[in-house]
């Protein structure tokens, strides 16, 4: 009986366009420091023969992945290296100073006002309690990297802004002017598109994604923490001892 020919096999698939754009430009990223300016969109569009919106999916992708970042009315940069963050029970100033890192805190906003169902429900609280509501811009090492909102009960905590302002840590005031250590929570994460207002402040684009990190019920019930962090700037690990560490642009 006659052995059947083989098919020779189909050719390996053309790579997209978009795709060879972006592996020149990881090449590219390769050879500069973090910092420095990429070229523009027309310069590459012009220098590699494609089309602009060829080159826009390239940068889109490497800006998702934490390669480059965006400054609006500036350009597109390389982006600094990624930082080791554990992920733990301490404020963020803490967990920054605790591994080499300079944190600065802008305060944006603060508020006291009354509380919802909601928040009133989370802080152990009846509704229509007088509540703080803080919102502060976290740089580490001089990079705008969080937008954090904090709620406390007002009655509970007096002077409280007195205290951070002069302090800095939320938690360390928590435990050493009102004698209440936050030692445990539960923590939520999840993601959701930037607003406006977190993008102006962080330095991304609007709808970039973020991940927010959310404290709803920590010990005592006395504070609820929001985290808004640019997806492109995090990387989430788990590590054998049951930890979870966060890394960091």
């Amino acid at each position: 009986m006659a052995e059947a020919a083989l098919e020779p096999p189909d050719p390996a698939p053309r790579p997209p366009k978009y795709y060879l754009v972006k592996q020149h430009l990881l090449e590219l990223i390769a050879t500069l420091p973090a910092g420095a300016l990429v070229p523009t969109e027309r310069t590459l569009t012009s220098e590699l023969g494609t089309s602009r919106t060829t080159v826009r999916q390239a940068l889109g992708e490497l800006v998702g992945e934490g390669r480059l970042i965006r400054r609006h009315g500036s350009g597109t940069y390389v982006a600094e290296p990624k930082l080791g963050w554990p992920l733990q029970m301490t404020s963020f100033t803490e967990q920054a100073g605790a591994i080499g890192h300079e944190v600065a805190t802008e305060l944006i906003d603060a508020t006291e006002y009354a509380a919802g169902e909601e928040v009133a429900r989370r802080l152990d609280l009846a509704p229509g309690a007088a509540v703080h509501r803080i919102e502060r811009l976290r740089l580490v090492d001089g990079t705008p990297m969080a937008v954090e909102t904090s709620e406390l009960s007002a009655v509970r905590f007096p002077g409280l802004l007195e205290h951070l302002t002069r302090v800095g840590s939320l938690y360390r005031v928590l435990a050493d002017e009102f004698g209440v250590p936050v030692a445990s929570a539960e923590q939520t994460i999840e993601t959701a598109p930037a607003s406006p207002r977190e993008a102006a402040l962080l330095q991304c684009d609007n709808g970039a994604p973020m991940l927010r990190l959310t404290r709803p019920k920590p010990s005592y019930s006395v504070v609820v923490v929001c985290l808004a962090l640019p997806a492109f700037a995090l990387r989430v690990t788990s590590v054998s001892d049951g930890t979870t560490a966060t890394a960091f642009r």
